[in-house]
Order: structure tokens, then C-alpha cells, then sequence
């Protein structure tokens, strides 16, 4: 297929037959039982046997390792570090065995379950603020959020852009009925603005910034959304955590995980130059604005009852909007490494989320 963006019914249609395909794809592999011997209520071993590996999937950990020396101190090897960070991308490197654990939001592990891939939440991070806000096109007449109606807006359903758009619709009193949702997988948001295909996307920093100075001086915006996107988690498919050393070994990363955020958060400076100046190729001063703007402490909570909660209506405003069943969230959370990001943490950095 060609790289060039698609249309909108043309991606419908990928989207539909691709899930038409892989949920039989899916269920297969949830009958085939156990190949590790782990049952998911079995407890994970907390040794990691000698020899385990992982593909590992969070490009800001790996960065916050580096930073900080502490990738030797892993007790597996990481077999490689994809940069795979949408969550349909995702989805295919955990169906072709090519990511052991990933980060995301809570909403591509909706998807998953919705298409018949079975993989579970394993750490759960807290959020309060937006992190994310709508773009407008160049030239757009869009000032105000409630100058959405009718306009054509960038979607993907199963990703967190998605929710945010369905909840800032809500918030305005509008449908889905009301404005004209172009289905888009989220890396080809930019390319929509800046060819006008939509008059809006949902964007996050640094591609905000990036986005502005180029375009900014062409009339293009950032409308602010109170929508949360609540969530950040880490999930691995059932089939890698079935495997009792793979477990073990996502078991102990998670402190790794957990602690490297709260480096970040403490030592602003240096991740502003190690991951916005070095790897995302924005100004540090533009690092330094968007920690301010954006940047929250990292929480994580030692309960997940209020994170299910947050997803399930995630899950019922999605199936509202007509796009998944309405299933039990509590599907997608494994609860036995439920504890093990909080205790890994001092004791401010422990919460729970906010609906």
C-alpha cells in the first residue's frame, strides 16, 4: 500500500476488514491454552530465571535508563527496543510476537479486546491534566471549541486522540452527528492538517510545538480541551505473560519503569535535554515550556478500582458512539502486579485516579 494518506472510507474499510480478520485470528490464540504453564492466577515468580529477554516497547524508559546508567542493572536482557508507540501499531508487533510490553493509553487495549487479541494491563500510571490539544488547520476559522460543529475532525477509535475527541465533543453538548469524523490512524494527523483534509486534530507535545512554528504563522491553532486521557499503562499480551520467565521479567521491570518517570519529573533539566532537545529535535526552550505546560508528577495507584472505573466508561462511551461492545473493564487489568509500581515509589508519588 501506498504511504500516502488514505482516504477516510478507505481507512473504514481497512479498519473493518482488519478487525473482521483478526478476531478469528484471535480467538484461536486464546483457545490454544497455556504454551509457558503460567496461569493468570498463578502468582509470578519473583526470580528471573538467567537468559530471559524481552522486547520492550517504552522508548522514554530506555532513555531514562540511559540517562541514568541503569540498564545493566536489569535483571533480563532487553532483546530490543522497537520505537512501536500507536496503538494499532502496537496491536500488530503483539500479534506478530515482535513486542513483549508496551505503553499506552488505556484505549488500545480496548481495541485489542475488541478484536480479539488477548493481552492484559500490568502498571498503571495516573493523569489530571489534558496532554492533549486540538490542532486547527491552516487558514481554519475555528477560535472556540463550540466552532466545531460541522467541521471535519481527525479520528482514530481505538487511541486515546480518539476518546478525547468523543469527551470534548460531549463536553459541547455535540455528537458525533454534528461534526464530520474522517477515521485516520493517528501518524497520519499531521499530514490531514497541513493538506487540509480535516480542520482539526487532536496533537500532543512536542508535535504541538513542532506543528505551531511552522505553521502558526499560517493562521493554525491549538484549542485547549479539559478531556483527560487518564491513563498511561504498561500491557503485554496473555501469551508472553503465560510464559513464567517472561512474567518474572516484566514483574521487575515495572520499578525500573516507575522510578525512571520520577527521574524525569526531578531532574527536568536533563531529561528536557536527553529526550525533547536530543531524540525529539525541539529548542530546549521549547522542552522547557512544554514540561511547564504539560508536565505532571507522576502517580501511580495502590488500587486500581478507580482506574477499572475510568476505563469502563471509556469503554461505554466508545460503545455509545457505536465502535465497540460494552464488555467488563476488569478483563483488561491483570490485578497480580496491581501493588508493584507503588511500592516500588516514595510514598508522594502514590495515589489514585480522578474521574
Amino acid at each position: 500500500m501506498s504511504s500516502s494518506l488514505v482516504s477516510s472510507a478507505g481507512y473504514r474499510r481497512l479498519t473493518r476488514a482488519a478487525f473482521a480478520g483478526v478476531v478469528a485470528l484471535g480467538l484461536a490464540s486464546c483457545s490454544s491454552g497455556s504454551s509457558g504453564g503460567l496461569a493468570l492466577d498463578d502468582a509470578v515468580p519473583d526470580q528471573v530465571p538467567e537468559g530471559t529477554s524481552l522486547s520492550v516497547s517504552i522508548k522514554t524508559t530506555r532513555l531514562q535508563l540511559e540517562a541514568t546508567d541503569q540498564i545493566a542493572d536489569l535483571p533480563f536482557t532487553v532483546s530490543d527496543w522497537p520505537d512501536v508507540s500507536a496503538g494499532p501499531d502496537v496491536i500488530q508487533a503483539f500479534r506478530g510476537n515482535a513486542v513483549d510490553l508496551a505503553t499506552n493509553a488505556a484505549i488500545p487495549p480496548i481495541q485489542a479486546h475488541a478484536t480479539g487479541l488477548d493481552a492484559k494491563i500490568v502498571a498503571v500510571r495516573e493523569k489530571e491534566q489534558p496532554q492533549y490539544v486540538l490542532a486547527t488547520a491552516p487558514g481554519s476559522d475555528i477560535a472556540a471549541l463550540p466552532d466545531l460543529r460541522g467541521k471535519k475532525i481527525a479520528f482514530s477509535p481505538g487511541q486515546a486522540q480518539g476518546v478525547v475527541i468523543l469527551r470534548t465533543l460531549k463536553a459541547q453538548g455535540l455528537t458525533t452527528k454534528d461534526v464530520q469524523l474522517v477515521e485516520l490512524p493517528s501518524p497520519q494527523f499531521l499530514t490531514a492538517l497541513q493538506s487540509k483534509q480535516v480542520d482539526v486534530a487532536p496533537l500532543s507535545e512536542p508535535t504541538v510545538t513542532k506543528y505551531l512554528n511552522q505553521y502558526g504563522p499560517d493562521g493554525a491553532k491549538a484549542l485547549q480541551t479539559d478531556a483527560v486521557d487518564a491513563l498511561t499503562v504498561l500491557w503485554a499480551p496473555v501469551e508472553v505473560l503465560q510464559d513464567p520467565a517472561k512474567a518474572a521479567a516484566i514483574k521487575a521491570f515495572i520499578p525500573f519503569w516507575a522510578r525512571g518517570e520520577i527521574w524525569a519529573w526531578e531532574n527536568q533539566d536533563a531529561w528536557i535535554q536527553k529526550y525533547y532537545v536530543e531524540s525529539e529535535q525541539v529548542s530546549a526552550e521549547d522542552g522547557k515550556r512544554i514540561v511547564a505546560s504539560v508536565g505532571q508528577r507522576p502517580s501511580y495507584p495502590v488500587n486500581w478500582d478507580a482506574a477499572v472505573e475510568w476505563t469502563q466508561d471509556t469503554v461505554q462511551l466508545l460503545s455509545d458512539a457505536g465502535y465497540f461492545s460494552e464488555f467488563d473493564a476488569n478483563e483488561l487489568f491483570d490485578r497480580r502486579f496491581e501493588n508493584i509500581a507503588a511500592d516500588a515509589v516514595p510514598a508522594e508519588y502514590r495515589g489514585g485516579v480522578q474521574r
